[in-house]
């Protein structure tokens, strides 16, 4: 019962928002009473909190999936293949963020270290393994592209930066990926790319 109602839960606070999601909406498409609810959380907050939690992991369980199946492949076709699975499961909707960071900043601010530090340790991972293998240039300051990496990323749904109206966040992502392959390849990176591309199209 407590998974259905974080995967009911998750379902319904990111297509609608977390501040406009009530206990009652949850209840209600589950069909349960509010009262089975309050019986595994406490109130709302607990119920974001454990949410998200839910959520973050059920995505880094995939990543670490794709990373472990794809690794005796190319760390850049590693790259691409979390690409597709993140714009397979992204909201174009940057509503739900928004709600989370102005009405319940702690969960948001919690939920930005554990992002944090999930990307910036899987982009240093694959890094370490791209110029070990001659894909990606030796003189890169690690701890400075990890950071770069992660500020793009988060800063993808950010409206003021890019509207709605004009950008797609799933095109952002991927114009994005090629740029940052692009400037830390090797010319044998690079042409394993345009390999990689290549394939794509046929």
């Amino acid at each position: 019962m407590q998974e259905k109602i974080l995967q009911i839960a998750s379902q319904l606070f990111l297509n609608h928002g977390f501040k406009s999601v009530t206990m009652d909406d949850i209840a209600e498409k589950m069909g349960i009473s509010k009262k089975t609810i309050y019986e595994y959380y406490n109130n709302k907050n607990d119920l974001i909190r454990a949410t998200t939690h839910f959520v973050f992991e059920q995505i880094t369980q995939e990543v670490d999936r794709i990373c472990c199946k794809d690794c005796s492949h190319s760390p850049i076709r590693t790259l691409f293949e979390i690409n597709s699975f993140m714009n397979k499961h992204l909201n174009e909707d940057n509503s739900p963020e928004y709600q989370l960071q102005k009405y319940y900043p702690e969960i948001y601010n919690t939920l930005t270290e554990k992002r944090f530090i999930a990307i910036t340790d899987g982009i240093k991972e694959n890094l370490l393994r791209g110029i070990e293998l001659g894909l990606y240039r030796k003189d890169l300051d690690l701890e400075i592209i990890v950071r770069l990496y992660f500020s793009v990323v988060s800063s993808i749904k950010n409206s003021e930066v890019f509207p709605k109206s004009d950008f797609r966040i799933s095109k952002i992502m991927n114009d994005y990926l090629l740029y940052h392959i692009r400037a830390i390849a090797t010319p044998k990176g690079l042409k394993e790319l345009e390999n990689y591309l290549e394939s794509k199209k046929n």
